[in-house]
């Protein structure tokens, strides 16, 4: 395997970081996720924008520009020969010393690591899964904004190690409000007569690039998708419910908190973007190998 660390492709015993890194040290940068389908990157442009929104929100300055950074990530990709596969980007504040202060380092870091990902079983895919709500509370926008996709990650952490002491695999989030936000690593969805729902972002929700491809398939259907506030009673009144997110594209949920959603089956509406999705994503992005 091949990384991509600084503007140079080592070997993967060869990439390493310095435990000097804010990074390590704080949590101290942002990243993305992104996927190859088919020799192309879905979503490129988009998940390098948003970086560099979150860099520029933690007032992260990235020593690459736009276009450098997408040089860089299908260099990896296809240094990698990933066709079907996960890219994981990185930009760390960089070295500086025990204090928390940025300014002492000097030069961030950039690291792009290209590899295969499989986030839930094939079987829940094909039947939908159990998730349940954890009492870790959403970070508040005032504090660490989700939007900004930070290397600080303890607050996901800490609701997913709830869920697996749940027996469940994924667990939802509410903020401090009670409000619906969104799950350890995806944004969720319900259909409610007909229509497709999502929470807003200013609840604490990411504004996630596949979020945004399921409202878009479902708008093309003819189906109202929209944004709104939601409590734990419209989850379990929904026709419908649904995750999504780059690595775990689009997953049925068919249980929460015990509660059958629908008909305990993965929905109309929900199967029909799945399918959508996975044809837009064999067939769009930005080509790797020409």
């Amino acid at each position: 395997m091949q990384v991509y660390l600084n503007g140079k492709l080592v070997a993967k015993e060869e990439a390493k970081i310095s435990v000097f890194d804010h990074g390590t040290l704080y949590g101290d940068g942002v990243f993305e996720g992104l996927r190859s389908y088919n020799g192309r990157i879905f979503k490129l442009e988009e998940h390098i924008d948003r970086l560099l929104d979150s860099a520029k929100a933690i007032m992260l300055i990235i020593p690459l520009s736009k276009k450098e950074l997408i040089d860089a990530v299908i260099s990896t990709v296809r240094a990698n020969d990933i066709h079907d596969g996960y890219v994981r980007l990185v930009v760390t504040r960089g070295i500086g010393d025990l204090g928390l202060d940025p300014r002492k380092c000097p030069i961030p870091s950039v690291f792009i690591i290209a590899d295969k990902i499989t986030l839930y079983p094939e079987e829940l895919y094909q039947n939908g899964m159990e998730i349940i709500t954890v009492p870790t509370r959403r970070n508040i926008p005032e504090a660490l904004n989700p939007c900004i996709k930070s290397l600080n990650y303890l607050n996901n952490i800490m609701a997913k190690i709830e869920a697996i002491h749940g027996g469940v695999h994924e667990a939802l989030m509410l903020n401090s409000e009670g409000y619906v936000t969104e799950c350890t690593g995806d944004n969720i969805f319900i259909v409610k007569n007909g229509t497709l729902i999502t929470p807003p972002t200013w609840v604490g929700a990411l504004k996630g690039i596949t979020r945004d491809a399921a409202m878009e398939i479902a708008r093309i259907n003819g189906i109202d998708a929209i944004e709104e506030v939601l409590t734990r009673y419209d989850l379990y009144t929904a026709d419908e419910c649904f995750l999504t997110g780059t690595a775990a594209e689009i997953i049925s949920v068919i249980k929460i908190d015990s509660r059958k959603i629908g008909t305990g089956k993965p929905g109309e509406i929900t199967l029909k973007i799945m399918e959508q999705f996975k044809e837009l994503t064999q067939t769009t992005g930005v080509e790797v190998y020409v």
